[in-house]
C-alpha cells in the first residue's frame, strides 16, 4: 500500500518539475539521458545472470570517484562476482563508464514500484550498496522482499539533511528498519541514523572512504599532460579555485587581480563544480578581458588586452590531478550557501587550503584540517588577498600548512578495509567463500 501511494507522490512531483526538466534539457543538455532506465527500470541485463552480483549506487560524480578503490578491492577479494555501478546524473554516468570498464555501468531506476522491480529482475544482485544516503523506499522494500542485502556505505547525514529527513521520520523509520546495515563516517552521523529509526546494533562507524580513494601523490604523466596545455612552469605559482559555485569564480578573480599586483607571474586556475557550467565560467573570465587557457582546447587561447592568465579546467575526471598543478587551494562551495565541496584531495597532496565559512558538509575533516593550522577559513575578496600574500611570502608557512594537511588524511585511512569486511558479513554464506585464493 505504502508503494503506491509513494508512486503517486512521486508522479506528482515529476509533473511539477517537468517543466524545468525541459528547459534544461532544451537549454542546457541536462536530462536528456537515461530516461528508459529512470522511469522504467530498463537497465541493462546482466551477461550471466547465475553470476552472484553486487549493485552499487552512486548519485554523482563525486560518490562515483569515492567507489574506485572499494570496488576495485571487491572484485579483487570476490572474482566470482558481477559489480553493476548505477548513478543518478549524466556526468557521474559518463565518470563511471570510463572508471570501471570491467562492471555494468547504468542509470539508477527512479522509486516507482515498476522501475525498481524491473531493474531488481535485471541486475539480480546479492547485496545491494547505497553510498552516503540514498534512502528509496520502495527500492528498499522490494530488494528486501527478495531477499536481497541492503547496506548504507560511507554514510553521510549532514545536520541539513537530517532535519529534513526528521520531518518524515514516521515514515521513513520502517525503511530505516528493512536496512541489514549502515556503514557511517563518524559517530554523529551515526547518532542521526539511529535517530531516524536505524537499530543501533546495526549502525558502525567505518570511517570515510573518501580518505582512502585519495592519493598522496600525483601522476606524474597526467600532471605533464595539464602543464602542457596549460603552458605551466615551474617559476609560475598557481592558485586554484577548484569546485567552485557562483559567485566564488568572481571572487577568486578578483582576489587574483589584486594578488597580481605584488606577484604578476601568479596564474588563477578555475574549476567550476558542475560541468555545464564551463562556457559560463569561460565567458566571465573574458569579461574581465584576460588571457584565457581551456584544458579542452588549449590550442585556442583566448588573448585578453589586459595582462594575467586564467586556466580553466573544463574536463571531467581530472580534478584530482589538477590540484597537484596548485601552490595554493581554495575549496569551493565554502563561500556560498552548498555546505562544502571535498577538501580532502587538496590536503592529501600537501596543498595549504582556504575554505570559507559554509563547511557543513565536511565538518569532521574542515574541523581538523583547521584545527591542525592546515587550513584557513576566509570570508571574502579581502580575507583571500590577504591570505595570498601571507603564503607566497612565505614558503616555510606554506609547506608546513600542506604537511600538516597530509599527517590528518593519512591518520584517517583505513576506511576501505573496514567496510569491505562488513560488506562479506552480507554476502550469502556460499557466495561470500567464493573470495579469491
Amino acid at each position: 500500500m505504502r508503494g503506491y501511494f509513494l508512486n503517486i507522490v512521486y508522479l506528482g512531483v515529476l509533473l511539477i518539475a517537468m517543466p524545468v526538466l525541459l528547459w534544461r534539457a532544451f537549454r542546457l543538455g541536462k536530462y536528456r539521458q537515461g530516461w528508459p532506465e529512470k522511469l522504467w527500470g530498463r537497465v541493462p541485463v546482466r551477461a550471466n545472470p547465475q553470476k552472484p552480483a553486487a549493485w552499487f549506487h552512486a548519485v554523482s560524480v563525486g560518490e562515483v570517484l569515492q567507489l574506485q578503490r572499494l570496488v576495485k578491492e571487491f572484485q579483487g577479494r570476490h572474482q566470482g562476482w558481477d559489480v553493476v555501478i548505477t548513478t543518478t546524473t549524466s556526468t557521474g554516468y559518463q565518470v563511471a563508464v570510463e572508471k570501471f570498464p570491467t562492471c555494468h555501468v547504468s542509470y539508477f531506476p527512479l522509486d516507482f514500484t515498476w522501475a525498481v522491480s524491473r531493474a531488481l529482475d535485471r541486475f539480480q544482485p546479492s547485496v545491494l550498496a547505497l553510498v552516503e544516503l540514498e534512502l528509496w523506499p520502495n527500492l528498499i522494500d522490494e530488494a528486501k522482499r527478495r531477499g536481497v542485502s541492503v547496506c548504507i556505505v560511507n554514510g553521510r547525514l549532514s545536520e541539513k539533511s537530517f532535519k529534513g529527513y526528521a520531518r518524515l521520520k514516521r515514515m521513513l523509520a520502517p525503511t530505516m528498519s528493512q536496512i541489514d546495515l549502515v556503514l557511517a563516517q563518524n559517530a554523529e552521523y551515526a547518532e542521526r541514523f539511529q535517530a531516524l529509526g536505524g537499530p543501533a546494533a546495526r549502525v558502525q562507524v567505518t570511517g570515510s572512504i573518501k580518505f582512502d580513494g585519495v592519493t598522496l601523490t600525483c601522476d606524474p604523466l597526467k600532471l605533464a599532460s595539464l602543464k602542457q596545455s596549460f603552458q605551466l612552469n615551474d617559476a609560475s605559482p598557481v592558485f586554484m579555485a577548484g569546485s567552485t559555485h557562483p559567485p566564488e569564480e568572481e571572487i577568486a578573480i578578483q582576489a587574483w587581480q589584486k594578488v597580481r599586483e605584488t606577484y604578476p607571474d601568479l596564474k588563477l586556475l578555475l574549476v567550476p563544480r558542475h560541468a555545464e557550467r564551463f562556457d559560463e565560467v569561460a565567458g566571465l573570465v573574458k569579461s574581465y578581458d584576460v588571457t584565457l587557457i581551456r584544458r579542452s582546447q588549449p590550442n585556442e587561447i583566448h588573448r585578453g588586452s589586459k595582462s594575467g592568465t586564467v586556466l580553466l579546467l573544463d574536463t571531467l575526471g581530472e580534478l584530482t590531478t589538477t590540484w597537484g598543478l596548485a601552490d595554493i587551494a581554495f575549496v569551493g562551495g565554502s563561500i556560498t550557501q552548498r555546505g562544502g565541496q571535498n577538501m580532502i584531495e587538496p590536503a592529501a597532496l600537501k596543498k595549504p587550503v582556504l575554505l570559507g565559512p559554509n563547511v557543513w558538509n565536511f565538518s569532521q575533516i574542515a574541523g581538523e584540517l583547521l584545527e591542525s593550522k592546515a587550513a584557513v577559513t576566509v570570508l571574502n575578496v579581502e580575507e583571500i588577498v590577504e591570505q595570498l600574500m601571507t603564503l607566497l611570502s612565505n614558503p616555510k608557512l606554506a609547506k608546513s600548512m600542506g604537511q600538516a594537511g597530509q599527517s590528518v588524511v593519512v591518520k584517517h585511512q583505513g576506511a576501505v578495509e573496514k567496510t569491505l569486511r562488513a560488506l562479506d558479513r552480507l554476502l550469502p554464506v556460499q557466495q561470500a567463500g567464493r573470495q579469491a585464493a
